[in-house]
């Protein structure tokens, strides 16, 4: 039994052109291409579809997604390999929701009672955060990757610890306007991305097509996007939104 390029993309949530994309680059070529030009899919094109998609949800890039195929000898071992990376993701995630709940249940707290945040174990803050995670996820920015990679090799853990508090509390202020309706354009919002930007642009200038592939990349790359989301749904959009507007009213 064979699918269409259309039904496969119904199946899959991958459009038509993404499909197209990956046979061109080899990545995934159909079982046939039927007299009418379509590409028709089987039972071996749909696993690996699966796989490619599993890596790409695990931020691997298509270069990458393409050696490890190409490498693999039992379909069967590499399923149980991918299996386990996404378990391992899995708790990760898990315990990044849960740093994110407790300084969230702290912060707001401290509100109430009118007193600066207390912080008795501060590891508790970054447990599903590590450095490495943060400068992979700038893979898309090399110049601006060489740089944190600079900037880190030569900072103690408690500047590290520092920094990633400081990008945990961002996040959740910014998720605090959004609970509260502003708009992506407000002046308070765009308050706290005028802040976003100037520490970016303390380790190096970058331009406002450059801040605009920031924003679209906390959507676009899926380990900015399950930090974010796992603060508050919909809070990547809303970073991206709102470094839009940044950039089209400030940087333009």
């Amino acid at each position: 039994m064979d699918w269409p390029i259309a039904e496969v993309a119904r199946m899959s949530g991958v459009t038509a052109r993404t499909l197209r994309h990956y046979d061109e680059v080899g990545l995934l070529p159909p079982a046939r291409i039927g007299a009418n030009g379509h590409r028709y899919y089987e039972e071996h094109q749909l696993l690996r579809l699966q796989q490619i998609l599993v890596l790409r949800a695990l931020g691997v890039g298509l270069p990458e997604v393409g050696r490890i195929l190409a490498e693999q000898v039992d379909e069967v071992d590499a399923l149980r390999g991918h299996h386990l990376r996404l378990l391992a993701e899995r708790d990760r995630l898990d315990a990044l929701a849960g740093t994110v709940s407790r300084t969230i249940a702290d912060l707001e707290q401290s509100r109430k009672d009118g007193n600066p945040m207390t912080i008795n174990r501060p590891e508790n803050l970054f447990e599903g955060i590590q450095p490495s995670q943060y400068q992979e996820s700038l893979r898309d920015f090399p110049e601006h990757a060489e740089e944190v990679a600079r900037r880190v090799a030569v900072m103690t853990p408690q500047d590290i610890e520092a920094g990633q508090r400081e990008r945990t509390t961002q996040m959740i202020l910014l998720a605090d306007l959004m609970a509260a309706g502003h708009p992506a354009d407000a002046a308070p919002v765009q308050a706290q991305i005028d802040a976003q930007y100037r520490a970016m642009t303390e380790l190096r200038p970058v331009s406002a097509e450059e801040y605009r592939a920031v924003g679209r990349s906390c959507v676009d790359n899926s380990a900015w996007r399950s930090a974010y989301e796992a603060i508050a749904p919909g809070l990547a959009a809303y970073q991206r939104d709102a470094i839009e507007a940044y950039a089209t009213t400030r940087l333009s």
